[in-house]
Protein backbone atom coordinates (compact mmCIF):
# COMPACT_ATOMS: atom_id res chain seq x y z
CA UNK A 1 0.00 0.00 0.00
CA UNK A 2 1.48 3.27 -1.26
CA UNK A 3 2.58 6.18 2.02
CA UNK A 4 0.11 8.88 2.43
CA UNK A 5 1.85 11.87 2.03
CA UNK A 6 0.64 14.90 4.54
CA UNK A 7 0.81 18.51 3.20
CA UNK A 8 -0.02 21.44 5.15
CA UNK A 9 -2.17 23.94 3.96
CA UNK A 10 -3.37 27.28 5.74
CA UNK A 11 -7.39 27.31 4.34
CA UNK A 12 -7.03 24.78 2.36
CA UNK A 13 -10.80 24.53 1.18
CA UNK A 14 -10.41 27.91 -0.23
CA UNK A 15 -6.98 27.13 -2.32
CA UNK A 16 -6.05 24.95 -4.87
CA UNK A 17 -2.23 24.74 -5.10
CA UNK A 18 0.24 23.74 -2.56
CA UNK A 19 2.37 26.56 -0.75
CA UNK A 20 5.57 26.51 -2.35
CA UNK A 21 7.51 24.57 -0.22
CA UNK A 22 5.23 22.09 0.31
CA UNK A 23 4.81 21.98 -3.37
CA UNK A 24 8.45 21.65 -3.81
CA UNK A 25 8.49 18.56 -1.58
CA UNK A 26 5.50 16.98 -3.76
CA UNK A 27 6.78 17.69 -6.75
CA UNK A 28 10.78 17.44 -6.67
CA UNK A 29 11.64 15.19 -3.63
CA UNK A 30 8.44 12.96 -3.79
CA UNK A 31 8.27 13.07 -7.90
CA UNK A 32 4.15 13.27 -7.30
CA UNK A 33 2.23 13.55 -10.97
CA UNK A 34 -1.05 14.30 -11.84
CA UNK A 35 -3.81 11.82 -10.33
CA UNK A 36 -1.49 11.00 -7.26
CA UNK A 37 -3.33 11.19 -3.83
CA UNK A 38 -2.22 13.16 -1.14
CA UNK A 39 -3.90 14.45 2.45
CA UNK A 40 -4.61 18.28 2.92
CA UNK A 41 -4.39 19.91 6.81
CA UNK A 42 -5.12 23.28 7.60
CA UNK A 43 -3.97 23.15 11.19
CA UNK A 44 -7.50 23.87 11.92
CA UNK A 45 -9.35 20.69 12.32
CA UNK A 46 -9.68 19.64 9.24
CA UNK A 47 -7.98 16.71 6.35
CA UNK A 48 -8.84 16.89 2.65
CA UNK A 49 -8.35 14.13 0.82
CA UNK A 50 -7.06 15.06 -2.66
CA UNK A 51 -6.06 14.46 -6.18
CA UNK A 52 -2.61 16.54 -7.97
CA UNK A 53 -4.33 18.30 -10.76
CA UNK A 54 -1.18 19.62 -12.52
CA UNK A 55 2.47 19.59 -11.56
CA UNK A 56 5.38 21.57 -12.42
CA UNK A 57 8.75 22.33 -11.44
CA UNK A 58 7.69 24.92 -8.96
CA UNK A 59 4.04 24.50 -8.71
CA UNK A 60 1.28 21.80 -7.48
CA UNK A 61 -2.08 22.25 -7.83
CA UNK A 62 -4.70 19.89 -6.60
CA UNK A 63 -8.41 19.34 -6.52
CA UNK A 64 -10.18 18.31 -3.08
CA UNK A 65 -12.02 15.05 -3.05
CA UNK A 66 -13.26 14.94 0.01
CA UNK A 67 -13.57 16.97 3.17
CA UNK A 68 -12.60 14.82 6.80
CA UNK A 69 -13.17 16.48 9.66
CA UNK A 70 -11.25 15.60 12.45
CA UNK A 71 -12.07 14.67 16.07
CA UNK A 72 -10.56 16.06 18.94
CA UNK A 73 -7.86 13.92 20.85
CA UNK A 74 -8.60 16.42 24.04
CA UNK A 75 -11.75 18.73 25.16
CA UNK A 76 -9.56 21.74 26.81
CA UNK A 77 -7.26 23.94 25.89
CA UNK A 78 -3.48 23.09 26.53
CA UNK A 79 -1.41 26.11 26.75
CA UNK A 80 2.66 26.07 27.91
CA UNK A 81 4.92 28.83 28.37
CA UNK A 82 8.47 28.43 28.66
CA UNK A 83 11.98 30.28 29.05
CA UNK A 84 13.34 29.29 26.03
CA UNK A 85 17.08 27.66 27.07
CA UNK A 86 20.01 29.13 25.80
CA UNK A 87 21.06 26.45 23.24
CA UNK A 88 18.21 26.46 20.93
CA UNK A 89 18.35 23.01 19.63
CA UNK A 90 17.04 21.99 23.05
CA UNK A 91 13.89 24.29 22.66
CA UNK A 92 13.37 23.02 18.89
CA UNK A 93 13.30 19.61 20.26
CA UNK A 94 11.26 19.97 22.81
CA UNK A 95 8.62 21.76 20.23
CA UNK A 96 9.11 19.25 17.82
CA UNK A 97 8.40 16.65 20.58
CA UNK A 98 5.84 18.29 22.27
CA UNK A 99 3.71 18.68 18.80
CA UNK A 100 3.72 15.15 18.62
CA UNK A 101 2.24 14.29 21.62
CA UNK A 102 -0.36 16.97 21.39
CA UNK A 103 -0.80 20.59 22.87
CA UNK A 104 -2.71 23.80 21.88
CA UNK A 105 -0.47 26.38 22.32
CA UNK A 106 3.23 27.82 22.90
CA UNK A 107 4.32 30.73 24.63
CA UNK A 108 8.03 31.61 25.22
CA UNK A 109 8.58 33.97 27.83
CA UNK A 110 11.90 36.27 28.77
CA UNK A 111 12.59 36.22 32.86
CA UNK A 112 14.80 37.68 35.20
CA UNK A 113 17.59 34.45 35.05
CA UNK A 114 16.33 33.85 31.25
CA UNK A 115 19.64 33.49 28.98
CA UNK A 116 17.96 33.62 26.01
CA UNK A 117 16.18 37.02 25.24
CA UNK A 118 15.14 36.63 21.32
CA UNK A 119 13.55 33.67 19.65
CA UNK A 120 13.20 33.01 16.01
CA UNK A 121 9.43 32.33 15.58
CA UNK A 122 9.66 31.51 11.65
CA UNK A 123 12.25 28.97 12.57
CA UNK A 124 9.62 27.16 15.55
CA UNK A 125 6.80 27.75 13.53
CA UNK A 126 8.72 25.20 10.78
CA UNK A 127 9.03 22.42 13.22
CA UNK A 128 5.64 22.97 14.89
CA UNK A 129 4.40 22.26 10.98
CA UNK A 130 6.83 19.57 10.28
CA UNK A 131 5.68 17.44 13.66
CA UNK A 132 2.14 17.98 12.96
CA UNK A 133 2.46 16.23 9.79
CA UNK A 134 4.69 13.22 10.79
CA UNK A 135 2.43 12.69 13.93
CA UNK A 136 -0.62 12.96 11.90
CA UNK A 137 -2.45 16.19 14.10
CA UNK A 138 -5.01 18.37 12.60
CA UNK A 139 -4.67 21.19 14.62
CA UNK A 140 -1.36 22.82 14.72
CA UNK A 141 -0.65 24.98 18.35
CA UNK A 142 -0.57 28.71 18.21
CA UNK A 143 2.49 29.79 18.52
CA UNK A 144 3.23 32.87 20.36
CA UNK A 145 5.71 36.02 20.29
CA UNK A 146 8.40 36.12 23.19
CA UNK A 147 7.21 38.05 26.00
CA UNK A 148 8.24 39.40 29.45
CA UNK A 149 7.17 37.52 32.36
CA UNK A 150 5.19 40.14 33.88
CA UNK A 151 3.33 41.31 30.77
CA UNK A 152 2.29 37.86 30.22
CA UNK A 153 0.73 37.08 33.66
CA UNK A 154 -1.57 40.60 32.96
CA UNK A 155 -2.34 39.13 29.97
CA UNK A 156 -3.41 36.18 31.50
CA UNK A 157 -4.27 36.34 34.84
CA UNK A 158 -8.92 36.39 33.77
CA UNK A 159 -8.41 33.36 31.84
CA UNK A 160 -10.47 30.72 33.08
CA UNK A 161 -8.75 26.74 34.09
CA UNK A 162 -6.32 26.03 35.94
CA UNK A 163 -3.13 27.85 35.98
CA UNK A 164 0.41 26.24 37.55
CA UNK A 165 3.66 27.01 38.24
CA UNK A 166 6.45 24.83 38.11
CA UNK A 167 9.85 25.36 40.21
CA UNK A 168 12.13 23.62 42.24
CA UNK A 169 11.90 26.16 45.48
CA UNK A 170 11.37 25.11 49.12
CA UNK A 171 10.89 28.30 50.44
CA UNK A 172 8.54 29.62 53.52
CA UNK A 173 6.13 32.16 52.20
CA UNK A 174 5.56 30.52 49.14
CA UNK A 175 2.67 28.47 48.48
CA UNK A 176 2.30 24.34 49.01
CA UNK A 177 3.67 22.61 46.37
CA UNK A 178 2.27 19.67 45.29
CA UNK A 179 2.54 17.06 42.47
CA UNK A 180 1.79 17.94 38.83
CA UNK A 181 0.08 15.01 38.46
CA UNK A 182 -1.91 15.10 41.42
CA UNK A 183 -3.80 18.30 40.81
CA UNK A 184 -4.57 17.90 37.36
CA UNK A 185 -8.28 17.78 36.07
CA UNK A 186 -9.54 16.32 32.83
CA UNK A 187 -11.74 18.91 30.66
CA UNK A 188 -10.13 21.72 32.33
CA UNK A 189 -8.48 24.14 30.19
CA UNK A 190 -4.61 24.15 31.97
CA UNK A 191 -2.07 26.67 31.39
CA UNK A 192 1.24 25.72 33.22
CA UNK A 193 4.64 27.52 32.91
CA UNK A 194 8.48 25.89 33.19
CA UNK A 195 10.97 28.51 33.92
CA UNK A 196 14.27 28.87 32.17
CA UNK A 197 17.86 27.27 33.32
CA UNK A 198 18.01 29.17 36.30
CA UNK A 199 14.77 28.50 37.53
CA UNK A 200 12.16 31.86 37.79
CA UNK A 201 13.10 33.93 40.17
CA UNK A 202 11.17 33.86 43.79
CA UNK A 203 9.93 37.59 43.22
CA UNK A 204 8.66 35.68 39.65
CA UNK A 205 7.01 32.56 41.69
CA UNK A 206 5.24 34.88 44.33
CA UNK A 207 4.06 37.05 41.76
CA UNK A 208 2.55 34.26 39.82
CA UNK A 209 1.17 32.96 43.00
CA UNK A 210 -0.73 36.35 43.74
CA UNK A 211 -2.65 35.62 40.26
CA UNK A 212 -3.87 32.71 40.70
CA UNK A 213 -1.17 30.31 39.56
CA UNK A 214 -0.52 27.30 41.40
CA UNK A 215 2.99 25.76 42.59
CA UNK A 216 3.51 22.30 41.53
CA UNK A 217 6.40 20.04 40.85
CA UNK A 218 7.18 17.67 38.40
CA UNK A 219 8.82 15.16 40.30
CA UNK A 220 11.97 14.60 42.96
CA UNK A 221 14.50 14.87 39.78
CA UNK A 222 16.13 18.02 38.85
CA UNK A 223 15.13 18.17 35.38
CA UNK A 224 16.64 20.27 32.52
CA UNK A 225 14.26 22.86 31.54
CA UNK A 226 13.29 21.32 27.99
CA UNK A 227 12.61 18.34 29.66
CA UNK A 228 10.32 19.57 32.21
CA UNK A 229 8.42 21.27 29.72
CA UNK A 230 7.84 17.80 27.54
CA UNK A 231 7.08 16.13 30.79
CA UNK A 232 4.01 19.19 31.60
CA UNK A 233 2.74 18.76 28.13
CA UNK A 234 2.70 15.04 28.30
CA UNK A 235 0.95 14.83 31.74
CA UNK A 236 -1.94 17.22 30.19
CA UNK A 237 -2.30 15.31 27.30
CA UNK A 238 -2.49 11.79 29.13
CA UNK A 239 -5.14 13.24 32.12
CA UNK A 240 -7.14 14.56 28.97
CA UNK A 241 -7.09 11.05 26.89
Amino acid sequence: MKEQRFFYVPDAAKQNELPEEEAAHAVRVLRMEMGDEMMLMDGEGTFYRATVAEATKKRCLYRIEEALPQHRQWNPHLHLAMGPTKNMDRTEWFAEKATEIGFDELTFLRCKFSERTVIKNERIDKILVSAMKQSHKAWKPVLNEMTDFKKFLETVKDVKGSKFICHCYEEPGLGEKKLFKDVLKKDEDTLVLVGPEGDFSIEEVKLAESLGFQSVSLGQSRLRTETAALVAVHLMNLVNQ
